[in-house]
């Protein structure tokens, strides 16, 4: 290998990943598997785009010389990535509605395989190479039509928070009894495709068999005393996952030297490794990094080179990629769906199966480029194949979501009395770290109930929701595994109920709903949530992104943005009290917001105190609102008797502000133009207020125009009726 070609690969490398990533979190953003874009990467890069705008620089960057090395890293990548789905694939999978679910894959297994041999009978002549069998070409054309990647379903299901659903469950029992059936079948058209002819591969067949024979019982015995020296250990050393490497590079070379392929061997051990759940967890994570960031992205390239749109340049072609793809859509829906209707399931969980089953993605090209390899298939129906994979896991998301919309989910979690009407007050808590937000559900307490003891007369109508998403960054990774995610809500869940337990007063903690799920993005999951479940307030923590000067940047910045409820956003300086309350005040409807929560606070706690300073600026005089001003005058004497409206003239009201904090154990301070926290940016002065308050800060941004924060806790009287609707701020 000349120094020349080593160069050239590494700059290819450098190319593959930085496209592969950049693409991939293009398409996350359009709610597609980040594993999309990086076969749309690979494609890109290839003659399809980039070999078609500037050919030579194509040339000059993919020469033939270093194809080959491209190609021993992609095989190098396929053998670990097939070994970690062996490894997930659990058996567990295949205990939940198994007659269901056996039924249910082979049916969908059988309709597609059929309808794809019987494709082959035009597909043959027209784009296969004559040198292949018509048996190997319709035996592989079957099996590429009946393939469901497990690892994308999965990803799904735990996206949409299925796993523990009874569609989730018996999906992935399906993809698991799937992929066992589909591999088989795969691994005797390769073995037919090898010989090229039924008979002559019958040996490689049963050669296959004994060999899953013994890794199944002998290997799977051996590999027993492996999670026995785990748990001695307690952790996975060098050695052992040296060892481990070879045995999946041993296994591999096994059924390479058998006639069928490596990826079978590799998958294999994966399979018959013990499931023990520390064991998996930790060897998954050890290899999982390397392997999809740096090998697998260089697989998609390499498949993207061999892929060729150009190939499909005329009417007809594009008629029979159509009919490719509709013929792979159509068998794998009807036959999952009349199968599961036939086993009772009701319909609209028998059609997002069939949906969910349809999912194909890259194991499906590590199907298609085996194919490809051994000749079965010609580049022209390699790229028709490739172009069905890409569209039936692309499509997965949108119909699954149509056919299963979000429902709200805060009813679910709040334990009402029979009877007992829903909360008239709702407060959403985004949490990031249960570990160090108890001030801000504290603050969350307060300003939905106070320390005041609920009686007969005035009970309490107000619900607190602290919300812990899980948004999982990688895909295929094994924290994003149904098995794995339960453990992780379980894990989030204690840690939420011991922060519930410790907080004040006592009576208030029954009125506390922790919710944990996975969300492929936070900041939309969590305003999406908030407008289905009628959140009044989403009160968050404050956050600055490491990459970003804003300190309100980040996904507190987004859902500041794009809530369309109101939104606080807490900056604790531990002072833990609440007693003195400061609201520097400019007529705004978004400091409106913060005197609402001051006076719900105010009434909540006897122990609170209210001073509304109210700053003036060049000769213009500051006054509440009507609103405000009405509520202020039927307020009992009690309340009233605890706020100070002092009015002072200043030429820099943050600096005013700031000093006046200096008295204060909380300032709540509405994001406006007043202030120079513009709603579009919130950017300088927003840090500036954040970084020089010296107080504990809540800065408001208000959405709804209708007064409803003083309405479950002020006489009817004290609440200015409102003729508007809710409508969003300018």
């Amino acid at each position: 290998m000349k120094f020349e070609t080593v160069v050239l690969v590494l700059v290819n490398i450098l190319i593959i990943i930085g496209l592969s990533r950049l693409v991939g979190l293009g398409f996350r953003r359009i709610k597609q598997p980040l594993v999309i874009g990086e076969i749309v990467a690979g494609i890109m890069l290839g003659p399809s785009l980039f070999g078609l705008i500037a050919p030579d620089l194509s040339a000059a960057l993919f020469p033939p010389t270093v194809i080959p090395y491209l190609n021993l890293l992609s095989q190098i990548g396929l053998i670990f990535f097939m070994f970690l789905i062996g490894l997930e694939l659990d058996p567990k999978y295949l205990k939940s509605q198994l007659n269901v679910a056996v039924l249910t894959s082979h049916v969908s297994i059988l309709v597609p395989f059929s309808l794809g041999t019987l494709l082959s009978l035009l597909l043959y002549p027209l784009v296969s190479n004559h040198e292949v069998s018509f048996t190997a070409f319709a035996l592989f054309l079957g099996a590429a039509m009946s393939i469901t990647a497990f690892p994308v379903l999965a990803r799904i299901i735990t996206e949409h928070n299925l796993q523990g659903t009874k569609l989730g469950t018996l999906a992935l029992t399906c993809a698991a009894v799937d992929d066992v059936t589909a591999w088989c079948l795969l691994a005797m058209a390769m073995a037919v495709a090898r010989e090229n002819n039924m008979l002559k591969a019958l040996p490689t067949i049963l050669e296959s068999a004994v060999y899953i024979a013994l890794m199944v019982t002998v290997g799977r015995s051996f590999l027993q005393r492996l999670a026995k020296y785990y748990d001695r250990t307690g952790k996975l050393n060098q050695f052992t996952l040296a060892g481990i490497y070879m045995g999946v590079v041993a296994s591999a070379l096994i059924t390479e030297l058998i006639g069928i392929h490596l990826i079978f061997g590799a998958f294999l051990l994966g399979a018959v490794m013990p499931k023990h759940v520390g064991l998996t967890r930790e060897l998954a994570q050890k290899t999982e990094d390397f392997v999809l960031t740096f090998l697998l992205p260089i697989f998609f390239a390499y498949s993207g080179l061999r892929t060729q749109i150009g190939l499909l340049n005329s009417p007809i072609l594009w008629f029979l990629c159509g009919l490719v793809l509709a013929v792979a859509i159509f068998g794998k829906y009807v036959g999952t769906y009349v199968a599961a209707r036939f086993c009772d399931v009701p319909r609209r969980e028998a059609a997002a199966l069939g949906w969910l089953m349809n999912t194909r993605g890259l194991t499906e090209l590590i199907v298609l480029n085996i194919g490809l390899s051994l000749n079965v298939i010609s580049p022209l129906l390699f790229t028709m194949l490739v172009i069905m994979a890409l569209v039936t896991t692309f499509m997965t998301s949108p119909l699954l979501e149509w056919l299963y919309p979000k429902q709200p989910i805060l009813e679910e979690v709040t334990e009402l009395v029979p009877d007992e009407p829903e909360p008239d007050y709702r407060v959403l808590v985004p949490i990031a770290n249960p570990n160090t937000q108890k001030g801000l559900i504290q603050l969350a307490v307060a300003i939905a109930i106070g320390n005041k003891l609920p009686n007969p007369e005035n009970p309490i109508s107000a619900a607190i929701y602290p919300l812990s998403l899980i948004q999982f960054e990688e895909d295929y990774a094994y924290e994003s595994t149904p098995a794995e995610v339960d453990r992780l809500i379980a894990e989030r869940q204690t840690q939420i109920h011991h922060l519930i337990d410790g907080l004040e007063p006592l009576h208030a903690q029954p009125f506390v709903y922790p919710v944990v799920q996975v969300a492929r993005d936070v900041a939309q999951e969590t305003t999406a949530l908030a407008e289905r479940d009628r959140i009044d307030l989403i009160l968050m923590g404050w956050h600055r992104p490491a990459f970003s000067k804003n300190r309100l940047g980040g996904r507190v910045g987004q859902i500041l943005s794009t809530a369309r409820t109101d939104v606080a956003v807490f900056v604790d300086r531990q002072h833990g009290k609440l007693e003195r309350l400061l609201v520097p005040y400019i007529p705004n409807l978004h400091n409106d917001l913060g005197l609402e929560i001051a006076l719900r606070l105010l009434v909540n706690s006897q122990d609170c105190h209210l001073t509304i300073l109210r700053i003036s600026q060049a000769d213009q005089p500051n006054d509440l609102s009507y609103e405000l001003r009405t509520t202020m005058d039927h307020l009992p004497d009690q309340i009233r008797g605890r706020i100070l409206l002092p009015e002072i003239e200043a030429h820099s009201p943050i600096e005013a502000v700031v000093k006046a904090s200096g008295q204060a154990d909380l300032t709540i301070a509405g994001a406006s133009r007043e202030w120079g926290l513009e709603r579009q940016t919130l950017g300088f002065y927003a840090d500036e207020l954040a970084v020089q308050c010296r107080s504990s800060l809540l800065i408001t941004r208000r959405y709804n125009r209708v007064t409803r924060h003083l309405a479950s806790v002020l006489p009817a009287k004290a609440v200015p009726s409102s003729s508007s609707k809710p409508r969003a701020t300018s």
